[in-house]
């Protein structure tokens, strides 16, 4: 699924390689929802879950840019019970926003069910060991994984936040292990575009479309 804000899979030439790929693409357009910029007011995200009933075939989300990582919540918020969040980010998204209850690309983590448990890889470089990892994973048999590229180097990715160092080597290895862990996989959600509308030069696309690709290619060769 892609959740289309700004126009930027078309762009970059992502929906296209998909298609040519052969891989299925579902489109929810949701560039016309005025409030949803970084931050999401209560009548975007309505609008949103509106938009989004019937669209839970897909297990592997594309967000867009960082700019609307919150809408990982709203995934969330539509599976049932406890399940553990594995997420790749170089910030832990959990600082309170300027304007109170409403709902942020950069505290979307703290509005999450209380039946979900989260473990982050990637503020200030932090690299959880494997065997904390898997010991996380082995406490909850469900598991769902989000990934702001902002963790990966500008070799591999650019974003229009602060960037980490981590190799998409690096985090395809955490990705199998959260895979290959025997824990079921709710679901995988992907964001960190960068649109020529925040500055994108054909360099900059041509980084994020390569590394999409290959994380497409890499994520479906265990779920679909």
């Amino acid at each position: 699924m892609v959740t289309d804000f700004t126009g930027v899979y078309a762009e970059e030439g992502f929906l296209h390689a998909l298609r040519e790929k052969g891989f299925p693409v579902e489109i929810v357009s949701l560039g016309d929802i005025e409030g949803t910029n970084c931050y999401c007011d209560a009548a975007a995200v309505e609008e949103i879950r509106r938009r989004l009933v019937g669209k839970d075939g897909m297990k592997v989300h594309w967000i867009d840019s960082g700019d609307y990582h919150y809408m990982t919540k709203l995934f969330c918020d539509r599976i049932e019970g406890p399940f553990l969040l594995v997420l790749l980010d170089n910030h832990p998204d959990d600082q309170r926003p300027e304007f109170g209850g409403i709902l942020s690309c950069g505290g979307w983590v703290l509005e999450l069910p209380e039946a979900v448990t989260v473990v982050t890889i990637g503020p200030a470089g932090c690299r959880v060991p494997q065997e904390a990892l898997l010991e996380a994973l082995a406490g909850e048999r469900r598991v769902y994984v989000s990934l702001d590229k902002d963790i990966l180097s500008r070799n591999e990715a650019r974003t229009d936040w602060d960037q980490g160092s981590f190799t998409l080597r690096e985090v395809e290895d955490i990705l199998e292990t959260v895979f290959l862990s025997g824990a079921e996989v709710l679901g995988v959600d992907i964001c960190g575009e960068l649109a020529t509308s925040k500055g994108a030069t054909p360099e900059d696309q041509a980084v994020n479309l390569k590394t999409n690709i290959e994380l497409q290619r890499f994520i479906n060769h265990y779920i679909k």
